[in-house]
């Protein structure tokens, strides 16, 4: 199943499941179902629960805290990663602060999904990776996909919690297969789970004792970086242990640290 239609079920699930559970965004109604296709078929499906917005992503992001601060769980989507430049002052000052603020005593749990990256001749002002815009900023997740994490599974996870997240997906991801990890022919791939953060993920060919680097990376880099070392293992016969970071912030070295060590 490819990355994209694996999150649009992801989120079908979310929505059954959970009433409290809303989606929002520009242009994600069907037929058009958002500009990557991941929305396709939630409108019809959930009529009231998945609504189209003005192209305003200042208000997509008020009215998500809002929401959210009532009580639901909305995920809202930014068409593109670059337009995060237009919420910002939503996420810095308002969506991250409030539970802190409040002691506790209000909570608002958005996550707001966005497209990030190059490679599909957008032009300099939707093809940008601005995640390090958002790193950083306390009491924000800041989440990257990956096709080795699985989205129904990350997804459950962010919903379980009440912490704001940012959720980057290349673009360039939404077409692949997603991988599952014994189609990882001839290598070693394991969960590394420290229990508060999604997992990272260790992709090694032959015995751990044999890689002589560590390779740490997310998103689609993580992918290119998975092919290259693929190559390396079965052509070359040099190993390396790659980590796939499912969350960058707060980001989890122990698994950095004990393949480095």
């Amino acid at each position: 199943m490819i990355y994209a239609r694996a999150l649009g079920e992801a989120l079908h699930r979310a929505l059954v499941e959970d009433e409290r559970v809303v989606v929002l965004g520009e242009d994600i109604a069907d037929p058009y179902g958002g500009a990557f296709k991941v929305t396709r078929g939630l409108t019809t499906a959930f009529p009231g629960r998945v609504r189209t917005t003005p192209i305003s992503e200042a208000a997509i992001a008020g009215v998500a805290a809002g929401l959210a601060l009532a009580g639901y769980r909305p995920i809202a989507e930014v068409m593109f990663g670059d337009f995060l430049a237009l919420c910002f002052d939503q996420i810095l000052n308002h969506i991250s602060k409030y539970e802190a603020m409040y002691d506790g005593k209000a909570s608002c749990p958005v996550v707001i999904r966005t497209p990030s990256g190059g490679g599909r001749g957008y032009g300099p002002t939707h093809s940008q990776s601005i995640e390090k815009h958002v790193l950083g900023i306390p009491h924000l997740r800041v989440v990257s996909a990956s096709l080795l994490h699985d989205p129904d599974a990350v997804l459950r996870h962010l919903l379980a919690d009440d912490t704001p997240t940012i959720h980057v997906e290349h673009k360039l991801l939404y077409p692949l297969e997603m991988i599952e990890p014994r189609e990882c022919s001839g290598a070693t791939v394991e969960s590394l789970d420290d229990g508060s953060t999604l997992p990272t993920i260790a992709v090694r060919y032959g015995p751990r004792s044999e890689c002589t680097a560590t390779v740490v990376s997310y998103g689609y880099p993580a992918e290119l970086a998975r092919r290259v070392q693929a190559r390396l293992a079965l052509e070359e016969e040099i190993f390396v242990e790659l980590l796939v970071a499912g969350e960058l912030a707060p980001l989890d070295f122990d698994p950095i640290m004990a393949s480095a060590a």
